[in-house]
C-alpha cells in the first residue's frame, strides 16, 4: 500500500469527521436569512417574524439580509452561490418559480440549485375595486368586465408580481383583455385605486383587507374556491361559475444545494415549531395571512409546491408573452 494512498484515505476520513462534527454542532454562529425584496413590505415582515421565531429554537441569532432587485433574482443568486453549510438561507415567494419564465438566463435554477426546507405561509388573493365601480355584486362584476374589456383598467404591482400574476389568471379565466396599469409596488397601485384613478386590483389580503374594512375600496371575490376568513361575506370567484382561477401566494424557506441533511433536518424542525407558534400565527392572521400546517413545513411539500408553480404560473407568463425588462 503506497504512502500516497494512505494519505488520501486519511484525508477523506478527516473530511468526513469534520463534516460530522460541524453538522452535530450546527448552529455554532449567526445565520443569515436573505429576503430578496425591499425592507418594509409584507415579505420583509414575514421573514423577520420567522427569523425571530426560528432563532429561539436554534439557539443562535438569525440576521435578515434584504438583497433586493430584479424580481428577487439578485438575492436568490446570492444564496445559490453561498457555502452549503446552513448558515445562509433564502425566504422567497412565487417569484422563485416565475423568474424562470421571465428571465432568459438566470444564474441559478430554482429546483437544481437549492434544498427546500419547508413552506412557511399561505396568503390568499382578493379582487378589489374603486368604490365607484359600477358592479353591485360578483355576478355583475364578471358580466361588466367581460362586456367592457380594455375599457377596464387593471392595476398591478409590476411585472411578475403577485398582483400581476393574479390579474393574468383572472383575464385568462374570463377570456378577456383588460387595460393593464403597472406600478412600482402594491402601495402606489392601492393608493390610485382608493383615489379612483384605476378600476380594479387583484392582490394579497395583507394589503387589501384593511382598506376594504376601512371602506376605502370594495371587494368582489376571493381568487379561489374558498371564502376568506377575514372577509366571510365576500364570495369566492368560483361562486360565479368561473373556473381555472385559483391563486395563493406562499413563502418558503430554502438552503443552497448540498447543505448536509442533518443541518436541513434541524432547520426544518425549527420551521415546524415556528409555524405552530401561537404568537407567529396570531401576527400573521393580523396581516391577513396564515401560517401553514406543520405537514406543509417540510422539504417534500415545498418541492412539490415549487414545481407546481413553475408549471402553472410559468406557463401563464409564457402564454401572455411576459418578459422582464
Amino acid at each position: 500500500m503506497s504512502i500516497r494512498f494512505i494519505r488520501t484515505g486519511l484525508a477523506m476520513l478527516l473530511a468526513l469527521s469534520t463534516f460530522q462534527i460541524s453538522a452535530q454542532d450546527f448552529p455554532s454562529r449567526a445565520i443569515t436569512m436573505v429576503m430578496p425584496y425591499a425592507a418594509g413590505g409584507p415579505g420583509d415582515t414575514i421573514t423577520r417574524l420567522f427569523a425571530g421565531a426560528m432563532q429561539k429554537h436554534l439557539g443562535q441569532q438569525i440576521v435578515v439580509d434584504n438583497t433586493a432587485g430584479a424580481s428577487g433574482s439578485i438575492g436568490t443568486a446570492k444564496v445559490a452561490r453561498a457555502k452549503a453549510d446552513g448558515y445562509t438561507l433564502l425566504m422567497i415567494h412565487v417569484s422563485h418559480a416565475t423568474n424562470v419564465a421571465m428571465y432568459k438566463s438566470l444564474p441559478y435554477h430554482p429546483v437544481d440549485d437549492f434544498e427546500p426546507i419547508g413552506r412557511a405561509t399561505s396568503g390568499p388573493m382578493v379582487i378589489v375595486a374603486r368604490n365607484e365601480f359600477p358592479a353591485k355584486n360578483l355576478n355583475e362584476f364578471v358580466a361588466y368586465v367581460k362586456a367592457n374589456g380594455s375599457k377596464v383598467s387593471l392595476a398591478h404591482a409590476g411585472v411578475g408580481s403577485a398582483s400581476h400574476l393574479c390579474g393574468l389568471m383572472m383575464m385568462n379565466a374570463l377570456n378577456v383583455k383588460l387595460n393593464e396599469i403597472p406600478y412600482k409596488g402594491t402601495g402606489p397601485a392601492l393608493t390610485d385605486l382608493m383615489g379612483g384613478q384605476v378600476d380594479i386590483l387583484c392582490d394579497q389580503t395583507s394589503g387589501t383587507v384593511p382598506s376594504v374594512k376601512g371602506g376605502k375600496i370594495k371587494a368582489y371575490a376571493s381568487a379561489g374556491k374558498a371564502r376568506l376568513p377575514q372577509l366571510p361575506e365576500v364570495p369566492a370567484i368560483s361562486d360565479a361559475g368561473v373556473e381555472g382561477f385559483d391563486i395563493n401566494i406562499s413563502f418558503g424557506l430554502y438552503a443552497p444545494k448540498g447543505t448536509p441533511k442533518p443541518v436541513l433536518d434541524q432547520l426544518t424542525a425549527a420551521l415546524q415549531k415556528s409555524v405552530a407558534d401561537p404568537e407567529v400565527r396570531q401576527r400573521l392572521e393580523a396581516m391577513g395571512i396564515s401560517a401553514v400546517g406543520v405537514e406543509l413545513a417540510r422539504p417534500e411539500a415545498l418541492r412539490a409546491h415549487l414545481k407546481n408553480e413553475i408549471d402553472t404560473l410559468g406557463s401563464l407568463l409564457v402564454k401572455a408573452g411576459v418578459k422582464a425588462n
